[in-house]
């Protein structure tokens, strides 16, 4: 993930977003994963604009919110692909791979040399460390408890032939009408593991008042299979009745 800003207080490794600003790009993969720190890498491209020659770019990296921003890698010609594995920056900010937990959070920033001027840049991207998908995991009897407010049990399958695509039968069982259009459809990005969805029309009939249909997305924890939906719920004639969180976790 990549998020752009500026810091308030004076930074130490000099003035930010000034001077040449170079830029991150085709981050892949966006994730260390915590099953194989090991070899765990991610890769990514850095650019500066057209007609700018820097000195040199230097690739900080810091742990979870300490911000040791300690030199990972130094760039001297651009553009630059760089491959940052897990293991190498456990090694060089003094962490065992083995105190490396699902959820935690490395951070890595750029930091420019060029016409003697050092300036920090506004890209930075955060990577967190995760599990690697399993299809398994992802699949099962789950409860799901959602803000409508309503609870229920839900099923989940996978399609035979993609396993980021998921059918969830019953999530539209509000308050125990019949799901009688479903399942919900919804996909799973392999790479960030964020949640899509298909609008559909999942029940003929809510209480006299129309169908049910839903719309939205969400993410999905490829460490405990558990799912978070924000989804906009609509019914007949009178359209949307907001968005709301189905949170749905294994039983």
């Amino acid at each position: 993930m990549m998020l752009f800003g500026c810091e308030e207080t004076k930074d130490p490794a000099g003035i930010r977003g000034v001077a040449v600003v170079p830029g991150i790009s085709d981050l892949n993969p966006v994730n260390f994963n915590s099953n194989d720190l090991e070899n765990s890498y991610i890769e990514f491209k850095v650019n500066v604009p057209a007609g700018t020659n820097p000195d040199k770019i230097v690739v900080q990296g810091s742990y979870q919110d300490n911000k040791e921003r300690i030199v990972i890698k130094e760039l001297t010609s651009f553009p630059a692909t760089v491959r940052i594995s897990s293991s190498d920056v456990a090694q060089k900010l003094g962490i065992a791979l083995e105190d490396v937990s699902p959820g935690a959070v490395f951070m890595f920033e750029l930091v420019t040399t060029a016409n003697g001027t050092t300036t920090l840049s506004p890209a930075v991207l955060f990577i967190d460390v995760v599990c690697a998908y399993d299809v398994n995991l992802a699949t099962g009897s789950y409860h799901s408890v959602s803000d409508w407010p309503y609870e229920n049990d839900v099923t989940i399958t996978s399609d035979p032939d993609d396993p980021y695509t998921l059918y969830v039968a019953d999530l539209a069982a509000l308050e125990g009408i019949e799901e009688d259009l479903g399942p919900y459809v919804i996909h799973i990005d392999p790479v960030s593991f964020a949640v899509t969805t298909e609008t559909k029309l999942l029940a003929s009939d809510y209480f006299g008042y129309g169908g049910v249909t839903y719309s939205g997305g969400g993410s999905y924890s490829s460490c405990n299979g558990s799912f978070v939906l924000n989804i906009d719920i609509s019914i007949g004639t009178f359209g949307s009745q907001g968005i709301y969180q189905f949170v749905l976790t294994r039983k």
